[in-house]
């Protein structure tokens, strides 16, 4: 009997025969393609499965609703999904605390869906809710437009259980498994997509549902027009949630502005907006107008390019022009929705080529403004970019906490920068 026959009995002994199965080409992750896909019940088996890895070296993927693993560059190695699936349970809603403490495999939807029973929510706006889950949320850091009011998922999470890759529990903040001294576990693992531990559960600070909200639209006859409305609203005494500027090829930009109060402050809100912005008069819109992201990703059939920029918000009409510019320079079309915190998303569409040097073009522009471009999804039939670019002074620290907490390389070997 083979050592790798020897491993899956025992996968099937500690998950159960049922929860292991072989891994299909759906499984693959960037081309690279898994052999088993495993999926423990509780966070003690998920341990346990990693414990199991420590001496073989196996390469292990963390998988939670699998709506973001193309983010990341493709994985060197990648022998088992760990799949976070049956890890779905809300654990604690202490509703009096504005704290909730739920499993890396809950869906958002279904989290919140349970705190609205109680008047509450977790102040995120996730793409694709109803399949994204906790911990796939918060190792690729998504935190959505409501970062403006209400800050980042750092900003959210107050504690975090992390199961190692010896198959240690590691637990900072709430109610603790295993203290680790030193590292503020909440904030490494979140962004971290998965390559220091994974995440089996989290505590989140949370806030009221709005008694309304009012979305609204305006436009700007130029970029230099929008960029004074945005310092504008930015440093008045607008109480708004989420503030996101859009704009594609050939068009006028556009502005959406979300206001959450009583009937009465969203008046009084609404007529500030009215003397700030003048003549352009804002528009009431539907709420959808804030999933117009999610759209940044349909269809993706091959020669299309979707990247993360983030700029300092008084350089977004400059950013938008530059985006502008370049794209026009290599026969592309675009669109961009980019949050006034600087945070955008920009889909480029063409010719394969085009968009690689159009993307190398736009990475260096960003660079020197002090902003950064990622690449969250790019064509496949030219030669592969990067996904993170220049990470500056930081990889040393990077590499040495990665050294740390996954020596052997176990946890989504080379996806993260500098291929940690």
């Amino acid at each position: 009997m083979t050592a790798t026959i020897l491993m899956e009995d025992k996968l099937r002994t500690l998950v159960g025969s049922e929860h292991v199965r072989p891994a299909g080409p759906e499984d693959a992750i960037g081309g690279t393609q898994p052999q088993l896909v495993v999926e423990p019940g509780t966070q003690q088996e998920l341990a346990e499965v990693l414990r199991c890895t420590d001496e073989p070296g196996v390469a292990v993927i963390p998988r939670g609703g699998g709506t973001k693993l193309e983010w990341g560059n493709p994985p060197r190695r990648a022998d088992w999904i760990l799949s976070t699936k049956r890890l779905d349970r809300i654990l604690e809603h202490a509703w009096a605390d504005l704290t909730v403490t739920v499993e890396a495999g809950c869906t958002l939807q279904t989290l919140q869906d349970a705190l609205a029973q109680h008047g509450q929510r977790l102040a995120i706006d996730t793409l694709w809710p109803e399949r994204a889950t906790v911990g796939g949320v918060l190792s690729t850091n998504d935190s959505g437009v409501l970062r403006l009011r209400f800050g980042a998922l750092r900003d959210l999470i107050i504690g975090v259980t992390l199961a190692l890759p010896d198959g240690t529990l590691a637990a900072s903040g709430g109610k603790v498994v295993k203290n680790v001294a030193g590292y503020d576990l909440p904030k490494l693992a979140t962004g971290a997509l998965g390559t220091l531990g994974v995440i089996t559960r989290a505590v989140f600070r949370l806030h009221p549902l709005p008694r309304g909200s009012k979305s609204l639209s305006f436009f700007a006859a130029s970029l230099d027009e929008m960029q004074k409305c945005i310092l504008a609203i930015q440093d008045s005494k607008l109480a708004h949630t989420a503030f996101q500027i859009c704009c594609e090829s050939a068009a006028q930009p556009e502005a959406d502005i979300l206001f959450e109060a009583t009937e009465a402050g969203l008046a009084a809100q609404i007529a500030l907006l009215g003397r700030l912005i003048g003549q352009r008069r804002a528009q009431e819109v539907p709420a959808s107008i804030w999933g117009v992201r999610e759209h940044f990703w349909s269809p993706l059939e091959g020669n299309e390019a979707v990247v993360k920029i983030s700029v300092l918000p008084a350089e977004i009409a400059w950013t938008i022009q530059a985006i502008g510019q370049t794209a026009k320079t290599h026969n592309l079309q675009w669109r961009l929705c980019v949050q006034a915190t600087g945070i955008g998303y920009v889909r480029l569409e063409g010719n394969a080529v085009e968009l690689r040097l159009t993307i190398q073009e736009l990475r260096t522009k960003m660079k020197q403004t002090g902003g950064s471009l990622v690449i969250l999804h790019q064509p496949r039939t030219v030669e592969r970019l990067d996904t993170w670019g220049d990470v500056g002074d930081a990889l040393p620290l990077m590499s040495a906490l990665k050294s740390q907490l996954d020596p052997r390389g176990t946890l989504n070997p080379g996806r993260f920068v500098e291929g940690i």
